[in-house]
């Protein structure tokens, strides 16, 4: 049975979307009106109705964005949709789902990049495991994370996730999904929206639940994080005001934004775009979601800086630049110490590499951890990757929770032999937290208990403890 045609009504109107075999999907739903014209730089604003069925058998537009530039662009793909209706929704559900566990996963790709219409995030193995499986797009960049000086709205893109969040609670039950059991599913920029979700009072009560993949847990003075609005408004000759931008086609400050980035990485270069403290986000989510009292499942990649620094920008990493980083970001010595212990053959850049990666993700994520009184379990993703020595690199674990080693997405990263051994323990461990809130091993409690996930997984005390502990 293939592509034969079925239809939902929901608030807005009738969808029809698409079955293949034991399941539907239903792609583009819209669930905010389009953020362009008098609504650019505003709050998600509703969707108006429509008559009839309205075709949702494709992906809708994508946020205005560049494509990955240089190495990272053999890795991660792009996909450019036209259109401005880019705050859409995408619905994935078994047949015969009933008051089935949903999931909204949120993409990631540093809050600038990235969509829900790449192939490897396909619903489709989630919803043959029984679960109602939501993907959305949100806006990005300046669109999305601008920091005006004026009085437009901060964080946007979280404002729009927030908007699909609320709109899954309110119509998942019309794909036969319970709005009483939404876990909240992200990597990377899309992991800190979800702990962005989790750390506002209006959000946090709709999720029974969140998993948070390599995502960084910071947010920043609203001062701090508008550095990258007044270097763009500076570059483009217009001042720091959502007026001015709003004079200025999107294309424009994407490719602005293009050439001030060029060169940087996570630890150094132009500012970053990045969450901003508010009145709806008053504290950082690494402290907020503490308190949240739902399960939790969070996790990095052994390796997330390979990603980030190619090998030939590693060799150009110098003790003095790691030294001069180190101590801007204030990191003890002692936590270079513990790593050069862990990894005594490893270069100067690498060492470099792995600070930034307890610093930037693993640290923050084990405090949590530790202080969290509800459920929360911790994984490792360490399997070693055969392609431009990636390693346990930041978004390989992507293609295995997806269950899509068959993707040609997937394969950029992890390579055409990756095993699907692996891939069933972790995509199995991920619809089992979302169906009961456990995925198979102990809580993290006082023992410091971790799922290594690899060739051979096993479940064991905190690895290189002695380096995130030396950053407390």
């Amino acid at each position: 049975m293939s592509d034969l045609d079925v239809t939902r009504v929901i608030s807005a109107g009738a969808v029809r979307g698409a079955r293949t075999g034991d399941v539907e999907r239903y792609l583009g739903i819209p669930y905010a009106a389009a953020p362009f014209g008098a609504n650019r730089f505003r709050l998600p604003q509703p969707v108006p109705a429509w008559e009839g069925v309205r075709d949702a058998l494709a992906f809708g537009p994508t946020a205005p964005q560049a494509p990955y530039q240089g190495a990272t662009a053999e890795l991660l793909g792009s996909v450019a949709i036209p259109g401005d209706d880019i705050l859409t929704a995408n619905v994935w559900r078994p047949t015969d789902a009933d008051a089935a566990p949903v999931i909204l996963w949120i993409h990631g790709g540093a809050l600038e990049r990235g969509t829900a219409a790449l192939s490897t995030y396909d619903g489709t193995p989630f919803a043959r495991d029984g679960i109602v499986f939501v993907s959305i797009n949100y806006r990005l960049g300046s669109e999305g994370f601008s920091v005006f000086d004026d009085d437009a709205p901060l964080n946007l893109g979280v404002a729009d996730a927030a908007a699909a969040l609320r709109w899954v609670h309110d119509e998942i039950a019309a794909f036969g999904g319970d709005p009483a059991r939404i876990t909240l599913m992200g990597e990377s920029a899309g992991g800190a929206l979800v702990a962005a979700l989790l750390s506002m009072p209006d959000t946090r009560q709709l999720a029974a639940g969140a998993i948070i993949q390599s995502g960084p847990l910071s947010a920043q003075k609203p001062k701090k994080a508008g550095r990258v609005t007044r270097a763009l408004a500076k570059r483009l000759g217009v001042a720091p005001t959502s007026a001015a931008f709003a004079e200025l086609e999107p294309e424009a400050i994407v490719a602005a934004r293009v050439a001030q980035a060029a060169g940087s990485s996570p630890l150094g270069g132009a500012p970053a775009f990045a969450l901003a403290l508010s009145d709806e986000m008053p504290r950082e989510p690494e402290t907020a979601i503490v308190d949240v009292d739902v399960p939790l499942l969070i996790g990095t990649n052994t390796d997330e800086y390979r990603l980030w620094f190619p090998p030939a920008a590693l060799k150009t990493i110098t003790a003095t630049k790691l030294l001069l980083a180190r101590l801007a970001l204030r990191i003890p010595g002692a936590a270079v110490a513990a790593c050069r212990r862990v990894w005594p053959n490893a270069s100067v850049g690498e060492v470099f590499g792995q600070i930034a990666t307890e610093y930037l993700l693993r640290a923050p994520m084990l405090r949590v951890a530790a202080a969290r009184p509800a459920p929360t379990f911790v994984y490792e993703f360490a399997w070693q990757s055969p392609v431009r020595d990636l390693r346990a690199a930041h978004a390989l674990e992507l293609g295995f929770v997806f269950d899509a080693l068959d993707d040609e997405e997937t394969q950029r990263m992890a390579g055409p032999d990756a095993p699907q051994s692996l891939a069933d323990e972790m995509h199995a461990a991920w619809v089992a937290f979302s169906h009961t809130g456990d995925p198979g091993w102990p809580a993290y409690r006082a023992d410091r208990l971790t799922r290594v996930f690899d060739t051979d997984s096993r479940t064991e005390p905190v690895r290189r403890a002695a380096v995130v502990d030396a950053m407390r």
